[in-house]
């Protein structure tokens, strides 16, 4: 069993559109949506959703007026102002790192659970979907990316599914170090921009920290195509493999609209035969070919 993830160094690159198409190409495989802080690959897949459970994440401190003194040691303590003279703590402001819960002189303070969001299993036209829904403003996203990855994996071993295709989240961040692990390769969608660069760099550095190989695609690539050339020759220069340019088409867009991926929007479009000599040239690599 192999796991793809699709990641970027920032948001709005075009990966979801990406992964959804890969989607519509592949086979034998289990959909995984790992950008748990703004999942949006449902909205392509239209999942018929089969499980659904509660995540519970970080804690909130609440104070029990019938055991607390009023000593105040808790406001001391309290870094975030969350605590109130009159010792109620406000939800919105409290951090969850229950300093105060464990040095509250009379414990008088709880700190229940919480219940940060949902995950699914789901079926969808192209095989069975791990998303998940974080809560507004809610904590432990990289806890929960690694559970909607567990279950996927649970999902390939029970049904006997060849892969994993993972819609990974953007950035270097917690929840990006939660989609890396064990996985078998990295497709760092990137754009042809300066800034796009700096943060494609970011997200490779990160891999190879992490030792994941990475592979980099340009989307848009033909909207600065200088740019665009000096993302290839840097991967070239840095020993990344480059697997592919996707030219800019408004056909991504009107899939979006119909909730199609643009494999079944416009099944004769050239930029879908770019899309699938990028997935061969994907499958045939050394991480995903197993020559390494």
């Amino acid at each position: 069993m192999k796991e793809l993830v699709i990641l970027s160094g920032k948001g709005g690159t075009g990966k979801t559109s990406l992964t959804s198409a890969f989607a519509a190409i592949s086979a034998n495989k289990v959909l995984c949506d790992a950008d748990v802080d703004a999942a949006d690959l449902h909205l392509l897949m239209a999942p018929e959703i089969m499980r659904q459970t509660d995540f519970e994440g970080g804690g909130i401190a609440v104070i029990d007026k019938d055991r607390c003194s009023g000593c105040g040691r808790c406001i001391e303590l309290c870094r975030f102002d969350a605590i109130s003279e009159t010792f109620e703590v406000d939800p919105i402001s409290c951090e969850g790192c229950g300093v105060c819960v464990d040095l509250c002189p009379e414990t008088a303070i709880d700190f229940p659970i919480q219940v940060c969001g949902q995950w699914y299993i789901s079926n969808t036209r192209f095989g069975p979907m791990v998303h998940a829904r974080l809560g507004i403003a809610e904590e432990n996203s990289g806890k929960l990316v690694a559970l909607v990855r567990q279950e996927a994996r649970k999902i390939a071993e029970e049904q006997g599914l060849d892969m994993i295709l993972t819609d990974g989240p953007p950035g270097v961040g917690c929840p990006v170090i939660a989609s890396l692990g064990g996985a078998t390769a990295l497709l760092i969608v990137a754009e042809p921009t300066v800034s796009g660069i700096h943060d494609m760099n970011r997200a490779v550095d990160l891999a190879r920290h992490f030792n994941v190989p990475a592979m980099v695609c340009v989307n848009k690539y033909d909207l600065n195509p200088d740019q665009a050339a000096r993302i290839e020759t840097g991967c070239k220069q840095n020993d990344v493999m480059f697997v592919g340019k996707i030219p800019f088409d408004p056909l991504f867009t009107k899939a979006m609209v119909e909730g199609k991926t643009v494999l079944e929007y416009a099944p004769d479009a050239q930029v879908n035969k770019v899309i699938r000599q990028l997935w061969e040239t994907i499958q045939a690599s050394p991480p995903m070919s197993g020559d390494v």
